[in-house]
């Protein structure tokens, strides 16, 4: 079972490798998306996140610029909410 101190945790941990990814495109997108949705991420959206994070920073720049299809391992819900977000400067 998960506790709420187990959630914060976890969305702190995603937050920081969101943000400090090494590619700076990616660095801004992941970081405003975590920042925006993270909090309302229960486990489950977590673990998609958390998988996402995991895919390299090219492959993650061309799902989002439509370059190449999100592959079907990668088509999540918290996938389609990246790809629909849209970065504020």
């Amino acid at each position: 079972m998960t506790t709420d101190t187990d959630l914060v945790t976890r969305r702190k941990r995603l937050l920081y490798r969101s943000t400090y990814r090494g590619n700076k495109e990616n660095d801004i997108l992941l970081g405003q998306f975590a920042r925006a949705h993270i909090d309302e991420f229960g486990a489950a959206e977590l673990d998609q996140y958390e998988r996402l994070l995991e895919a390299g920073d090219n492959d993650i720049y061309d799902w989002v610029s439509g370059k190449t299809a999100v592959p079907a391992d990668q088509d999540t819900p918290v996938v389609r909410k990246l790809l629909a977000f849209r970065v504020r400067f």
